[in-house]
C-alpha cells in the first residue's frame, strides 16, 4: 500500500463573500489560531437545475493550494467538473433524474492522517507534495474542521517544547511518524446547532517504536501529557477528546502498526449518523465528511424495504447496516478487518430497545465464496474501497440468476442441512457477533438479492463495475445520487440502486387524436 495521506482530498477555502462573523474569537492558550467565522453553505439540488454560483463565491482561496496534494481545483467547489461526466453516464444508462447533494464546502473534514517530518524546532505536519515524499506543512488547511487545525498547532508546540524528533524516512529514525486527528461532533449537552463547531479531537500519535516499553516511552508520555494539559477538559481551551498511540516500526509506507494504546481522555469515540449512535475506534475506518455521510445514509434508507433481509458487504464497523436495523427483518455485516468488531459491539449496545431484527457481524472476506453471503438476503449493500468490487463478488452478482435457480433446486431436492466443513466459513461463524432474534433456519427456502445498492468513492472503478453488471442483463440501474464528500477535488461519492433484470422500456406517451371542426 503506497502512502498518499488524505488521498481522498483535503484543503478547503476561506472564501471572501457574504460570510459574516457571529462569534468573537475565543482567547486561546499557546497562541492557537481562533476558529474561522461561519461560512455560507449550499443546499442540495439536481445537477441540471442548480442555482448558478459565482466562481469566486465557491472558491478555495487556500494558501497551501498547488503545493499541497490534497485539493486539485480552486473554483466551483459546489460543482466539481466530474459532475458532468456522472450526469451523462447515468443518463445513458437509463437514469435521467440523477441528483447531487452538497453540504459544507469548507471545514468539512473531520478525520485526517498527517505526516510529521522536519525538525523538533521546525516540524512539518501535513501531506506529501504530489509525486514525492516531501511533506507540505498545512497549518491553515481549509478542508479541515477548525479544531483539527487548532490541535495540529498544539501538537506543533508540544514537539518544539519537548524536543520530540520527527521521523526521518530515509534513515528510519526519529520518534513521531504520523498523527491522526478525528473530530466527534456528538455532544448531547449542547444544542444541535452548536455541536459541529464545538467538536472534540481524538489524537492518535504514531510512534516509531515497537511498544510502550521502548527507550523513548518517557517522551511519548510527556507529549501526551502536554497535549492533555493544554487541550484537555481542565485547560482554558477544551479542545481534545482523547489521546491514543499506535506503535509502528515498519519501513514501508503503511501508516499504522498493529499495536494501539489508549493514553488519556475518553476511551469511546461516538458519532451520530444515519439516526444511530456509532462507536469508532481509532483503528476503524470512518468517513471524513460526517455531515455528507449522514445525508447519504438517510437517502439510502428510503431504498431498503421494511422487513427486508440485508447483507452489508465491506461493512467496516457496520455503520451502514446498523442504520437500517430498526425496521428490517435481518442485517448481516461482513468485514475483513477484525479490529472493527469491538466498535460494532459497542454500537449495537446503543441501538433503540425497540429494534427486533436479527443482527450479525462476521469477520470474513466477502470476496471468498461471495454466494455464501448473498444467499438469504433481499437487499445487498456494497461499499468497496476506491478500487471497486473484488472480481469474485462482481462475477457472483453478474451470475445472480443462475445462483437463484441453484438455491431453489437444491432446496427442492433436499431439506437436510449439510454439515459445513469449509475452514474459512467455520472461522467466520466462530468469530461472529449475534444479537436480536435468531436468523431463519437454514432448511427453509433462501432468498437471493433483488436490490443491489452500490456506494462508491471511486468514480472510474464504479463506471467499470456498473457496465459489467449491466452487460450481464442480471441488473438494471434504477436510481443514482451523487454527494460532494470531498469539495476541492475531483472525487464524488455515488449511491446507485440496481434492480434485478434488464431495464424495462418506459411506455411512450400516446398521441392524442386531433379532430377537425366538422367532426363531432
Amino acid at each position: 500500500m503506497t502512502l498518499r495521506l488524505l488521498s481522498a482530498p483535503p484543503s478547503f477555502p476561506l472564501f471572501t463573500c457574504h460570510a459574516s462573523s457571529t462569534t468573537a474569537a475565543a482567547a486561546r492558550p499557546l497562541s492557537l489560531p481562533p476558529p474561522p467565522p461561519p461560512l455560507p453553505q449550499l443546499s442540495s439540488s439536481p445537477p441540471t437545475s442548480s442555482t448558478p454560483q459565482s466562481p469566486l463565491t465557491c472558491a478555495l482561496h487556500c494558501p497551501h493550494f498547488q503545493s499541497c496534494s490534497g485539493c486539485t481545483h480552486e473554483f466551483n467547489l459546489h460543482r466539481p467538473d466530474i459532475l458532468e461526466d456522472a450526469t451523462d453516464f447515468f443518463r445513458k444508462h437509463g437514469v435521467s433524474d440523477f441528483t447531487f447533494d452538497t453540504c459544507k464546502l469548507w471545514g468539512w473534514r473531520c478525520r485526517a492522517k498527517l505526516a510529521v517530518r522536519g525538525s523538533s524546532s521546525d516540524p512539518l505536519i501535513g501531506l506529501y507534495e504530489e509525486g514525492t515524499h516531501n511533506v507540505v506543512d498545512i497549518p491553515q488547511c481549509k478542508a479541515h474542521h477548525p479544531n483539527i487545525n487548532a490541535a495540529v498547532e498544539l501538537l506543533r508546540q508540544g514537539i518544539a517544547e519537548l524536543d520530540i524528533e520527527p521521523y526521518v524516512e530515509d534513515e528510519g529514525t526519529g520518534e513521531l511518524r504520523y498523527v491522526q486527528m478525528a473530530v466527534t461532533t456528538h455532544n448531547t449537552s449542547l444544542p444541535a446547532a452548536e455541536r459541529y463547531m464545538n467538536g472534540k479531537v481524538q489524537v492518535t500519535l504514531v510512534w516509531n517504536s515497537r511498544n510502550e516499553n521502548s527507550p523513548s516511552s518517557d517522551k511519548l508520555n510527556e507529549l501526551a501529557n502536554f497535549l492533555w494539559k493544554n487541550g484537555g477538559p481542565k485547560s482554558k481551551l477544551h479542545l481534545l477528546h482523547s489521546v491514543w498511540v499506535n506503535f509502528q516500526t515498519s519501513t514501508n509506507n503503511i501508516i499504522f502498526g498493529n499495536r494501539w494504546r489508549h493514553l488519556l481522555g475518553e476511551r469511546d469515540f461516538w458519532e451520530h449518523v444515519g439516526g444511530i449512535d456509532v462507536s469508532l475506534a481509532p483503528s476503524s475506518f470512518g468517513q471524513a465528511n460526517t455531515r455528507a455521510f449522514d445525508v447519504l445514509l438517510r437517502k439510502l434508507q428510503k431504498y431498503v424495504p421494511h422487513r427486508a433481509s440485508v447483507a452489508d458487504l465491506y461493512a467496516g464497523a457496520g455503520v451502514i447496516g446498523l442504520s437500517l436495523a430498526a425496521t428490517r427483518k435481518s442485517v448481516k455485516c461482513i468485514e475483513i478487518n477484525k479490529e472493527s468488531k469491538a466498535s460494532f459491539e459497542k454500537t449495537i449496545g446503543r441501538l433503540p430497545a425497540t429494534v427486533d431484527s436479527s443482527i450479525t457481524w462476521h469477520h470474513a472476506d466477502a470476496s471468498r465464496e461471495p454466494f455464501l453471503w448473498l444467499v438469504g438476503s433481499d437487499v445487498v449493500v456494497v461499499d468497496p474501497p476506491r478500487k471497486g468490487l473484488d472480481v469474485s463478488l462482481k462475477d457472483a452478482l453478474q451470475n445472480i440468476s443462475s445462483m437463484e435457480r441453484k438455491v431453489f433446486s437444491s432446496f427442492e431436492s433436499s431439506n437436510s442441512v449439510k454439515e459445513e466443513k469449509r475452514p474459512w466459513v467455520l472461522r467466520a461463524k466462530e468469530d461472529s457477533v449475534q444479537v436480536g432474534r435468531k436468523p431463519p433456519p437454514e432448511n427453509i427456502p433462501q432468498s437471493v438479492p433483488q436490490t443491489l445498492i452500490y456506494i462508491s468513492c471511486g468514480w472510474e472503478s464504479f463506471k467499470e463495475d456498473c457496465k459489467s453488471l449491466l452487460s450481464s442483463k442480471a441488473w438494471h440501474l434504477d436510481k443514482a445520487h451523487g454527494f460532494n464528500f470531498f469539495p476541492g477535488t475531483q472525487s464524488i461519492e455515488i449511491l446507485a440502486v440496481f434492480k434485478r433484470g434488464p431495464q424495462k422500456k418506459k411506455p411512450g406517451k400516446k398521441k392524442k387524436k386531433h379532430f377537425g371542426l366538422d367532426n363531432p
